[in-house]
């Protein structure tokens, strides 16, 4: 008898494994398809990243204490958050789990018993009689279980599981910039809203004055009482607006409630006008090469490991065509008194290998990597879409923001013009040079410019904030890397 046979069987096996089914993951050449540097324009200037430079905090730049305070609330207790942070959890259980195949399970079975036989049993043979019997049984007995990673299968499958974790885990980062990003968007509306309430609230105090006055010069006999109506409808008009404007910072200050986990009844921001202030205008960031966003952006990583993970189900779709084999060595004692269960005559032991291949499936297998083959291509087109998503995105905040730079910059010329006109307006009138339409005329255009610079100061600090997020996050500022 040849005892070496099993032992031979089970090395070859076990070499084997070394193979494993299904193609090698290698991430798609996306990059040589992209422009070699990006539309800039001033203030912009151009970096070199790293994949591992913080991208955090990125909203420090724009000096705003009460913004920092706020980000700070929602990392910590923000939902989305903690939700994406327990997925990353389940992942890398997830992979602990996994990867505990690739080792022997070991089991310790205990069994005792006491038990009678029937002496009316059916008979194994006819020659030897029954007899009733009581006795007892103890058994002690250690079992391995072993799965060949003849295919790959297992190597595959933690393969996936990792790409998953890994793919949790950008997704975490992307989560918390989307957050962090709303939140800052939020918040420059919100301060935004209140540059506009302002200018909405001196707008009326002048709008006040004048109706004193052509009210007094109606008195006096000077002015019409066409004059004074046309005054009280404009600054009725210009009232209706503020509730309008409330409206929509009480929206906005109710959604950073929900995004720093406060109950929106309970929150409230008081208004702050230097919120929006020259430093913030100055914000930049600096714009590396395309193919750089590649290394930053939270969710290109994850669609890229999204693709690995598919690639991984290939393999282990495919490990189905190759035989399963199990080992099952297991040892240990049996005997009939506790005294005697430790004897060398209780031992007992067996060895043996165990193969499955399947014969006929009508077709099952083929079909499941046919499955895991279109399930990779519809990851490789989603990581394609991210990217050129994420060209667009920076492309679209570095044009906007270089151009509300220059619509802000007249817009602020055209609030010194839209005064000037007023004050002349307003001598013309008191000295009976104009009517008083050009008065009320040149108060409609102040208001107007004014809330349009407001507004675009708003627009410039968003605008900013999606090229931040765009770019996958904060970037060190010049002379960061040499340490300044």
């Amino acid at each position: 008898m040849n005892r070496r046979g099993p032992w031979t069987a089970a090395l070859a096996a076990i070499l084997l494994s070394a193979c494993a089914a299904g193609p090698d993951y290698h991430r798609p050449d996306v990059i040589a398809a992209m422009p070699v540097a990006w539309k800039l324009e001033a203030p912009f200037r151009e970096s070199t990243p790293a994949d591992t430079a913080a991208k955090g905090p990125w909203w420090q730049p724009y000096g705003d204490a009460q913004l920092d305070a706020l980000q700070r609330q929602a990392l910590a207790a923000n939902a989305t958050l903690a939700a994406a942070n327990a997925r990353l959890a389940q992942a890398r259980a997830q992979v602990a789990s996994v990867s505990a195949s690739i080792f022997p399970q070991v089991s310790l079975g205990v069994r005792g018993s006491r038990q009678k036989i029937s002496a009316n049993r059916p008979l194994s043979n006819y020659a030897s009689p029954n007899f009733s019997t009581v006795q007892n049984e103890a058994a002690l007995q250690f079992n391995v279980n072993y799965e060949v990673d003849l295919a790959g299968r297992v190597q595959r499958t933690v393969e996936g599981a990792e790409a998953s974790a890994q793919q949790s885990a950008a997704d975490l980062e992307n989560t918390r910039l989307l957050v962090t990003a709303e939140l800052a968007t939020t918040y420059f509306n919100l301060r935004a809203l209140d540059v506009e309430l302002d200018v909405l609230s001196r707008s009326i105090a002048l709008q006040n004055r004048a109706l004193g006055l052509v009210s007094s010069r109606h008195d006096l006999g000077a002015a019409s009482g066409l004059d004074v109506a046309q005054q009280q409808a404009l600054l009725d008009a210009t009232l209706a607006q503020v509730d309008v404007l409330r409206k929509q910072r009480s929206q906005f200050e109710h959604a950073i409630a929900t995004l720093t986990g406060t109950p929106a009844p309970s929150f409230e921001l008081p208004a702050d006008l230097a919120a929006v202030n020259s430093t913030a205008l100055q914000f930049s960031a600096p714009i590396g090469v395309p193919s750089d966003v590649l290394e930053r952006r939270p969710d290109v990583a994850s669609a890229e490991r999204a693709m690995a993970a598919a690639n991984a189900q290939i393999g282990v779709a495919t490990a189905a065509f190759y035989p399963s084999v199990i080992l099952g060595p297991s040892i240990g004692v049996d005997s009939r008194t506790l005294g005697s269960l430790f004897s060398a005559s209780s031992l007992l032991w067996s060895i043996g290998v165990s193969a499955t291949q399947t014969l006929f499936d009508a077709g099952r297998v083929r079909a499941s990597v046919d499955f895991a083959n279109a399930g990779y291509d519809a990851t490789v087109a989603s990581y394609r879409r991210v990217v050129l998503t994420a060209m667009q995105e920076v492309e679209d905040g570095i044009t906007g923001l270089a151009s509300l730079d220059r619509a802000t910059a007249q817009s602020q010329q055209a609030v010194g013009s839209a005064r000037r006109v007023l004050d002349m307006a307003t001598a013309r009138y008191e000295g009976g040079a104009s009517t008083y339409l050009d008065v009320i005329s040149a108060q409609q255009s102040l208001l107007t410019v004014e809330r349009q610079n407001a507004q675009l100061q708003g627009q410039r600090l968003v605008t900013s904030v999606f090229l931040v997020k765009a770019l996958g996050g904060g970037w060190p500022q010049a002379g960061d890397a040499a340490g300044q």
